[in-house]
């Protein structure tokens, strides 16, 4: 594919840029104070986000550029990697904040079920788009591949990693209904995984995890326990008001609201910027989601569809679970903001997945952008023949007309 400006999407560019830029100037608001009481650099945080920040450019332009098609014959491998690193850190995973999610590998620590959004996004939208010819056959078409979907989400939910493993089954979930399998099928599907989850999720449930769900319609009912983060972020919002109390003048990440650069940050982003912080955050977000199943829907390739629909619906879920959290509306589950919240590994995550996205949408524009060329030239060689026979038509007359004479 020939590479040109006219080729590339720049809604799908310069807003998770723009966001990823603005999520470091916030993780450095939120935890300059927590990490000088910690007897470390102010701006440690936001260093080792801005060096994730330099990785995660270099896989988002890689993915821009990369043909998206490719990744249809390395599903089986990605799907191996991914049940590996999981195992890994099963065996040799280090607990942060209850969960063993993380494997540290040098200077770097890395969080594996991260990657299983985009892997699995890209191992259904590849398995599905070859069953096309018997989609409607639940037992043929349907049921295998959520063999290896279920075994991926076992082991996230052994962590225990709830909201990670919520979020791939919803994700799971929007690309299979895509795929075009019968609703009742879809409706069988949720209905058991939603079981499964639900009691898994309780059988690995500490009272710590459970604390989380009370305190999120309760809040009040425990203001010093499991009601305290909430009740926090509910006083960080109330401060901002319209227009904020300004960047590094919020009061609630002062020790108050704790994982206030992670998971909490859009309570400081309200807290400092007003509502105004809020509306950038969420309607950059919202472009990148709605221009991305704006692309799932003009991409004849069913592959591509399958994977902008995923994509998509991994940034769109992911934000709502987390607003929800800091809000009340949801248990708080500890899911970051997609590309602004402290997290190396989320942020890789969500540029390189945005950087595939940005590449299927090359491939649209391309195909679209030379029918626009063929059109023009079918129209050129259409005027020249009318005007070819319009030259004869007068050569034909003159002629006569000189016979005549």
């Amino acid at each position: 594919m020939k590479l040109n400006r006219k080729t590339f999407d720049f809604l799908l560019m310069f807003p998770p840029l723009l966001l990823a830029s603005f999520g470091i100037v916030m993780i450095y608001s939120a935890s300059m104070v927590t990490t000088y009481i910690a007897d470390q650099p102010a701006y440690s945080m936001m260093l080792r986000q801005l060096v994730w920040f330099g990785i995660a450019t270099i896989a988002f332009l890689f993915a821009c550029f990369f043909n998206y098609k490719i990744y249809q014959k390395m599903t089986k491998v990605i799907i191996l990697i991914l049940a590996i690193l999981l195992v890994a850190v099963m065996l040799f995973g280090k607990e942060i904040n209850y969960s063993k999610s993380w494997l540290y590998i040098g200077p770097f620590s890395v969080q594996p079920s991260e990657f299983v959004k985009i892997g699995l996004v890209m191992y259904l939208a590849s398995v599905y788009t070859n069953k096309q010819e018997y989609i409607d056959d639940f037992f043929k078409a349907v049921l295998p591949p959520l063999v290896i979907t279920s075994l991926l989400l076992g082991l996230i939910i052994q962590q225990p990693d709830i909201g990670t493993a919520g979020i791939i089954f919803s994700i799971a979930c929007v690309v299979i209904f895509s795929s075009g399998i019968k609703f009742r099928h879809l409706s069988l599907l949720i209905g058991v995984g939603a079981i499964l989850i639900v009691a898994l999720g309780f059988h690995m449930m500490t009272d710590e995890k459970i604390s989380r769900f009370t305190g999120a319609y309760q809040p009040f009912a425990d203001p010093e326990h499991s009601g305290y983060q909430l009740i926090q972020s509910y006083i960080a919002i109330a401060t901002g008001g319209l227009s904020g109390t300004g960047i590094g003048q919020g009061i609630q990440k002062l020790g108050y609201l704790t994982q206030a650069e992670s998971d909490f940050i859009m309570a400081v982003i309200s807290e400092e910027l007003g509502i105004f912080g809020v509306l950038f955050v969420i309607v950059c977000i919202a472009v990148i989601v709605i221009r991305g199943f704006f692309i799932a829907m003009k991409c004849e390739n069913k592959f591509g569809s399958l994977l902008a629909i995923g994509i998509s619906a991994m940034f769109g879920i992911q934000t709502i679970i987390n607003l929800g959290a800091i809000s009340g509306l949801l248990p708080i589950t500890g899911v970051p903001l997609p590309f602004v919240s402290y997290g190396g590994t989320s942020l890789l995550v969500s540029l390189f997945s945005v950087g595939v996205l940005n590449n299927i949408a090359r491939h649209v524009n391309y195909n679209r952008y030379q029918e626009k060329v063929i059109e023009t030239e079918d129209d050129r060689v259409e005027h020249t023949k009318i005007q070819n026979g319009k030259v004869s038509r007068n050569i034909n007359y003159a002629n006569s007309r000189k016979a005549r004479h």
